[in-house]
């Protein structure tokens, strides 16, 4: 559904971005990362027709966004973290309303989409409320229905989560995963908050410094950068020798260990209920925020290479 095709961007003698190149299915979460100033927003900007790139070329579901710009902008709908589409002095319902006549939605399907999204994200308590009297959770909830109002093939969402309590953050993902899974809106998430690609995205690209530095599924991200898995045994009563060849013992506390390993979870499963009788065994995965740190910090390549050199760049692109 998107295409894009060694877009390149310049702002006086900047490179916001160079040569990113990648292609989005229809119907797929696909996490957008990248630390603050790596090209993310223009990126997002291109997508949507508000920039003209220097060089390369870029699609959305057959259209050229700033060539084809009424189209386009019909197909999709976007949330900004820190703006809203929302009238400020209006009710949320008369917004809405107002959002209805500019994309010329039918009454009916109007109708529709607003009583499953109130169900969906608990609307009916500030439908009547005005937009500047709204907490930020309701008002993001209520920018994710205006922006799924007129039946958006693509949605843009820029840190959907930040400021949000643990409540109002499962509520969205909720209800971004429900939209992508029943109406099949491609979904195209920047976020600082990696519990949103954790829980929503299968597949990430990272930018750093105008540059797409790796694109793939989460588990390869996590299974060639995320450091050790970790195995949480407790025994019956303390082994006597707790080592086990090819494990890190990581912490113990009397029958209660901690082991770090890499690979398949069955062979130092194994081998360690082989030194005495289990109560509990627990795999657990690697951080996808301690990962993405790590990558950040330049301390995943051999040497300490940091991941802007050319070699470190055709790591992560191309991870096996």
């Amino acid at each position: 559904m998107i295409h894009v095709h060694h877009l390149h961007k310049q702002f006086a003698r900047k490179v916001a971005v160079h040569d990113i190149s990648f292609d989005i299915p229809r119907g797929e979460i696909v996490g957008y990362l990248g630390p603050n100033g790596a090209g993310k927003s223009t990126t997002i900007k291109v997508l949507t027709g508000l920039l003209v790139p220097d060089g390369g070329t870029v699609t959305v579901g057959g259209l050229v966004p700033w060539k084809q710009r009424r189209q386009h902008v019909a197909r999709l709908g976007a949330v900004f973290g820190q703006r809203t589409t929302l009238w400020w002095d209006l009710p949320v319902r008369e917004s809405l309303e107002l959002l209805r006549h500019i994309y010329r939605v039918p009454a009916t399907r109007f109708a529709e989409n607003l009583a499953q999204f109130t169900e969906l994200l608990e609307l009916g308590p500030f439908l009547d409320t005005p937009a500047r009297s709204l907490s930020l959770g309701q008002r993001m909830r209520a920018d994710l229905a205006a922006a799924l109002l007129h039946d958006p093939e693509l949605l843009f969402l820029d840190e959907p989560t930040v400021g949000l309590d643990v409540v109002a953050k499962e509520r969205i993902r909720e209800f971004v995963r429900a939209v992508n899974a029943e109406r099949g809106v491609t979904v195209l998430l920047t976020t600082h908050d990696l519990g949103d690609v954790e829980r929503l995205a299968r597949r990430v690209m990272m930018i750093d410094a105008g540059r797409l530095l790796f694109d793939g599924p989460l588990a390869d991200l996590q299974a060639r950068y995320g450091g050790e898995r970790e195995l949480w045994v407790e025994f019956e009563e303390t082994p006597a020798q707790p080592e086990v060849a090819g494990l890190t013992l990581l912490a113990s506390d009397g029958p209660r260990l901690r082991y770090g390993f890499r690979g398949s979870a069955a062979g130092p499963m194994a081998a360690v209920t082989a030194l005495a009788p289990v109560r509990d065994i627990t795999v657990k995965e690697p951080d996808v925020e301690a990962t993405v740190r790590r990558i950040y910090e330049g301390n995943l390549l051999s040497g300490g290479a940091y991941w802007g050199h050319e070699f470190s760049r055709a790591a992560l692109a191309h991870p096996p």
